[in-house]
């Protein structure tokens, strides 16, 4: 196949098919400029040929990681499959516009806790946090929980695809997508 969002395509509405847990699940690696990496899960909420979406607070380790060096890594494994995909890219923030409907999609409780999390920040006990998500159920009392602006989400741009097929005694098929000029160049490596 020569085009790998046909194929991520494919391989997602398997999963989602075959996954009994989040198919949607990424792992997310993001570096400091100095280097240092981390890596954590994120839900993968939204994709297109623009890029790979998840939401997030932007003051988290994450988004200041991304900040600092605007590059990360994607990873979707699927255990029932034996398959995975690698996705490496630039990382950009979506538009308002998007940040806010998806924000206003959630179940409301999402909303606040959006609002209450000081998301990667030390907490000294869960009921400090309970009691912040009392307040802000008290001050947004409806349905109209606004979307915080330091709330929204970021888009991974792939440059890189790879995808994975396990194989029997390690003879694992590996396929590769780089992105040149207005396609793209794809290869195989070995297992």
């Amino acid at each position: 196949m020569e085009d790998p969002f046909a194929l991520f395509n494919a391989w997602l509405k398997e999963a989602e098919g075959a996954e009994p847990n989040d198919p949607n699940a990424m792992i997310l690696a993001t570096a400091t400029t100095d280097g240092r990496p981390s890596a954590r899960a994120v839900l993968l909420k939204e994709w297109d040929e623009r890029g790979f979406v998840f939401y997030t607070n932007l003051e988290s380790r994450k988004s200041e990681e991304i900040r600092a060096n605007p590059n990360a890594a994607l990873l979707f494994y699927w255990k029932t499959l034996h398959r995975q995909v690698r996705i490496e890219g630039a990382v950009s923030l979506v538009a308002d516009e998007q940040a806010d409907a998806y924000y206003a999609s959630r179940p409301r409780l999402s909303r606040i806790g959006a609002w209450a999390s000081a998301q990667s920040r030390p907490l000294a006990d869960r009921e400090t946090f309970e009691t912040r998500v009392a307040e802000y159920e008290a001050k947004f009392p409806g349905e109209n929980v606004p979307r915080p602006s330091f709330w929204s989400g970021w888009r991974v741009t792939p440059a890189y695809f790879e995808f994975w097929q396990d194989q029997q005694f390690r003879m694992h098929d590996r396929m590769t997508y780089r992105a040149a000029g207005a396609g793209w160049e794809t290869g195989r490596l070995y297992p």
